[in-house]
């Protein structure tokens, strides 16, 4: 088959008048001026929000593109990285959007991984109390998960992304070809992401992935297309689902509550998003265990996985009390209730409310003990 028919997907994530189109295609960040064009009434103004890391590499082809189809750019440039996800790099975004004096009706464009797409989308959300915005992801994590569904938020000290909103951008334009930039921990790191589609609902997935490894990493055309689209069509019919994380949307979040509590610890600057979500994950697996809702052994699968794609495994040393401490801030929560997606087996995920505390404890401790 030629390329055009295996690497080119289009879903529609059907939100009524929050409805959008994620566009999957090699090459495609030179179409995007068109493409905005067609979005909009007339070619106005738009800001592009990236990172230092980014801008260097794109930020000129996006411009470029835009310009071409009409459109007046201005930029505003972040630093990269998790700990720059504050209220301080908020402000900065919404004093360029005052600068630039972006209308309602202008968009915002998420030039960037899931750090700028989040703010760039919390940003739109509330700048004039909302304005449009599109979602250019330009790692894999967001590429196959964070530039989909809507949740933008920014990070504060006592836990990750508790200030923000459901946001829904006006397009998805992913182009796999930006991700040859892209440094080895980083492309691991989103992979993690890519597996949590097959442990929470589809097996199948989970064992093409454990097939495709290597390819995945050398980022293999043609494994790299499958990966991204069924990822991203599956986390649109949860998002149609369940658009405000109210029942099954909260299943994405498997190994999340461990590992956003590890982000939070480790104050966002010893492990990359997906790397805790992967050491959350082997956690969420050896608790789904020791309740007695995963057969033996579903552990030692998830964790070889990720071993053998280079991920971190090891569980950060604290004590069960900062753990509890930490996780009594996940999003998920219900009251004082600590809320966890655990696992009855490959590609079964489902949410617990009830887990005792005692149960964490001895969780942690046969962490500390091997």
């Amino acid at each position: 088959m030629a390329e055009s028919e295996v690497n080119i997907h289009n879903y529609h994530v059907d939100l009524g008048v929050r409805s959008y189109d994620i566009h999957i295609e090699p090459g495609c960040l030179d179409g995007l001026g068109q493409e905005m064009a067609k979005l909009f009434a007339r070619p106005t103004r738009c800001m592009v929000i990236s990172n230092v890391t980014i801008a260097p590499l794109y930020m000129q082809r996006v411009r470029s593109s835009l310009e071409q189809a009409g459109w007046a750019v201005s930029e505003c440039i972040l630093a990269d990285g998790e700990r720059y996800k504050t209220m301080e790099s908020f402000g900065l975004i919404m004093d360029a959007l005052m600068e630039s004096k972006l209308s309602r009706n202008e968009p915002i464009i998420a030039l960037g991984g899931g750090v700028v797409g989040d703010m760039s989308g919390f940003a739109a959300s509330c700048y004039r109390r909302g304005i449009p915005f599109i979602q250019v992801p330009t790692t894999v994590l967001a590429q196959v998960d964070s530039s989909v569904g809507g949740k933008t938020a920014i990070n504060h000290p006592h836990g990750k992304n508790m200030i923000g909103a459901f946001y829904q951008p006006k397009l998805v334009w992913i182009d796999p070809k930006v991700l040859t930039t892209l440094e080895m921990r980083e492309i691991r790191a989103g992979i993690a992401e890519a597996i949590k589609y097959g442990l929470i609902r589809d097996p199948d997935f989970f064992a093409w992935m454990q097939d495709n490894e290597q390819a995945a990493l050398d980022l293999d055309a043609d494994v790299l297309a499958r990966m991204i689209h069924t990822s991203c069509r599956h986390k649109a019919e949860v998002v149609m689902a369940d658009e405000t994380e109210q029942g099954q949307r909260a299943l994405l979040n498997l190994g999340h509550t461990f590992g956003h509590a590890i982000e939070s610890m480790t104050h966002y600057s010893t492990y990359l998003h997906g790397e805790g979500v992967a050491i959350g994950t082997v956690m969420a697996a050896r608790l789904s265990e020791q309740l007695g809702y995963a057969p033996e052994g579903t552990e030692t699968s998830i964790r070889a996985c990720y071993q053998r794609i280079g991920l971190p495994v090891a569980v950060p040393q604290f004590s069960a009390t900062q753990w509890l401490d930490a996780m009594g801030h996940d999003k998920k929560n219900v009251g004082s209730r600590i809320r966890y997606i655990l696992l009855r087996g490959i590609g079964d995920a489902f949410l617990a409310e009830d887990v005792d505390p005692d149960a964490i404890i001895r969780l942690i401790d046969s962490f500390r003990h091997g």
